[in-house]
């Protein structure tokens, strides 16, 4: 299952893609399975990515956010847990495909909570990018994050993450080690082990 709506920014289509493969990768009963994030199953996971989805197509839209909270999923999902997300990643991609570019700043879920566009949108990929790996790792799928998508998303994690640290958004940073790829980078920043395996 597959949207036609893109958001017509290369790094934030990237990132809905890489999380759209990631969930497509889920195995049958795989729902319930542990992830990076400690305490969180799949479903977790997959509920927390598509809330902040549509917590940012709400900023720039007005319209409603999410109904639940998505730093307190429930983990359990009535229905089809792809047509979930794809409800959720088709409201972020028209959202964000209807921003002026040359707009001073666009409202976000995320302190500031008003950013530039192009920082805005990254966010917002961070966020899919990043899930799309915790959620592949537990698949047992490939990752996701590729060094290409890493490195934008590199450059709005040292905007935004350290704030949201204080929040327990992001775990404490781990040391880089030598022979990390701009992936592997990206997720020890963000306090993640890159050779997490469940």
């Amino acid at each position: 299952m597959s949207s036609n709506t893109t958001s017509g920014w290369d790094v934030l289509d990237e990132a809905h893609a890489a999380l759209r493969a990631a969930v497509a990768a889920v195995p049958d009963g795989g729902w319930s399975l542990p992830t990076p994030c400690a305490g969180w199953s799949v479903t977790h996971v997959l509920q927390h990515a598509a809330g902040d989805q549509i917590g940012f197509a709400a900023a720039l839209t007005g319209e409603p956010g999410p109904d639940f909270d998505p730093f307190s999923p429930s983990g359990d999902l009535d229905g089809d847990p792809r047509a979930f997300l794809e409800a959720a990643l088709t409201r972020s991609a028209a959202a964000w495909a209807a921003v002026d570019r040359d707009a001073a700043e666009v409202a976000t879920p995320v302190p500031p909570h008003k950013m530039a566009p192009w920082s805005g949108m990254a966010a917002c990929a961070l966020d899919a990018g990043v899930h799309a790996w915790d959620i592949a790792m537990a698949a047992g799928a490939p990752s996701p994050l590729t060094p290409e998508l890493a490195r934008p998303l590199m450059t709005v994690a040292r905007e935004i993450v350290e704030p949201l640290r204080a929040w327990g958004a992001y775990a404490a940073a781990l040391a880089p080690e030598q022979g990390d790829d701009d992936a592997a980078a990206l997720l020890r920043y963000l306090g993640r082990d890159p050779r997490w395996t469940r």
